[in-house]
This record gives C-alpha cells, structure tokens and sequence, in this order.
C-alpha cells in the first residue's frame, strides 16, 4: 500500500444552526433576516411560483400581441349543411365557402332544420347536431385533421 493510496475522511459532525452565536450559526442561522425562506416549515416553491403573484405561464397568455399555437375549430351550422349532399367533409366544406380552408379543424354545431340526408366527416360535432344528422337520415364520422401537403418538391 502506497500513501497516496490512503483515503482519509476527515471524522466531522454535520453543523448545527442556530445554536447561539459561539456556534457560527447562530441567530439568523445562514437564512438572512426575514422573509418567506427565513420562517420554519418553508419548503420548496412550486416551479413558477412568485411570491404570490399571478405566475409567469398564466400571464403569458393574457399578455397584448399573444398568438396561441393551439388554433380554433372554425363553426359550421347544420341549416347550412342543406345546401350540401351525400359525403360531406373538409373539401367540400371548402368548396361551398363554409370554412376557409380544408386543414382546419371543423366543428359542425346544431342550429335550424336539417333535411337533406349526408354522410357527415369532420372533426368534431355537437350531441344535437348528431342527432339532427342522424334524424335527417345520415350518419356521422370523427376524422383526423387533414394534413397539409409539403410544399418542398423532391429533388
């Protein structure tokens, strides 16, 4: 055996605050003057946590100029749905003009009379207007969100 093979552990105790000022770490015991740290029984805060203030991930949304990554589901009525025939899905919602685009979220919400029978595709669909669907003949289906073609050609 070598000496420097020799591990050596200091034989300590750990130190004990606030017992008096002799000690080292009496009075304030390292936790400085007042304050939510410094009171007995303080634990850890809540990550975002500012001293009950309004948190910085709950202010953020309500901030000016805000856009949410998470866009709304744009609104079709059933009485609009007359005009249309057979299966009824994004495209064709597109094509009559009732949504700006076939890759948006669509939800169809129950408003007026529904008579013509179609086959309902979308992504979501209030209770009533299922049943006026399925009441005028037809039937609804929940679909996925439509994909966007990539616009990067292959090379």
């Amino acid at each position: 055996m070598k000496y420097n093979d020799l591990s050596v552990n200091k034989n300590t105790r750990p130190s004990r605050k606030g017992r008096g000022i002799s000690a080292g770490q009496g009075k304030t015991a390292g936790r400085g003057t007042k304050g939510q740290k410094s009171r007995t029984g303080h634990r850890k805060m809540p990550a975002g946590f500012m001293g009950g203030q309004r948190a910085i991930m709950q202010a953020v949304p309500k901030l000016k100029g805000f856009k949410s990554i998470h866009p709304k589901a744009e609104v079709v009525y059933t009485d609009r749905l007359n005009e249309l025939k057979g299966k009824v899905d994004n495209y064709t919602l597109a094509e009559a003009s009732l949504i700006s685009s076939p890759f948006v979220k669509v939800k169809v919400i129950s408003r007026g009379e529904l008579t013509n029978k179609i086959d309902l595709e979308t992504q979501f669909a209030s209770k009533t207007a299922v049943e006026a669907i399925k009441k005028a003949g037809g039937s609804f289906k929940k679909v996925a969100i439509l994909k966007r073609p990539s616009t990067k050609e292959a090379k």
